[in-house]
């Protein structure tokens, strides 16, 4: 009976948590990268609603932080309704976790645009100018966007 449980489990079609490797050297404190992590796997759909999420005690000894850190970051998802925890159960993706984790993912990406355009005015760009670029920015391949500020002059 245990050994037929394994066998049907590894062939379970669920999906597992990965998350970037989490460093003290990254951007961001240990937590709000879980946090961040999770909330990207989520608004990318690779977990669904429903989906189980790793213990604290296993995502902790996966990711190498502290229990601490897994559990502040998983109080975080489930105060914004991402999450939700079942007592003797386990930790689950909310039917509203992608809706929510999305909604939080373009508030970011506002964000960021809006320094971007601050950063790129204080430079002297003209309004042209910043349109132009985001326009480039926007045919590029996703891959390359993501460090085309790194490479110089976009122009």
């Amino acid at each position: 009976m245990y050994m037929l449980y394994i066998h049907l489990m590894a062939h379970a079609p669920h999906k597992r948590l990965i998350l970037r490797p989490i460093s003290p050297a990254a951007p961001g404190t240990l937590y709000q990268q879980i946090v961040d992590g999770v909330k990207r796997e989520i608004s990318e759909g690779r977990l669904a609603p429903g989906a189980p999420l790793p213990s604290f005690r296993a995502l902790a000894e996966e990711l190498l932080v502290s229990l601490i850190t897994v559990k502040r970051a998983y109080e975080e998802l489930e105060r914004e309704g991402i999450i939700y925890r079942k007592q003797g159960l386990g930790t689950f993706v909310s039917e509203e976790g992608t809706a929510r984790s999305r909604e939080a993912k373009r508030a970011q990406a506002a964000s960021l645009i809006a320094e971007a355009l601050r950063e790129g005015r204080e430079a002297g760009m003209t309004e042209e100018e910043l349109l132009k670029l985001v326009h480039r920015l926007l045919d590029q391949p996703a891959t390359s966007t993501k460090h085309a500020g790194r490479r110089g002059n976009p122009f």
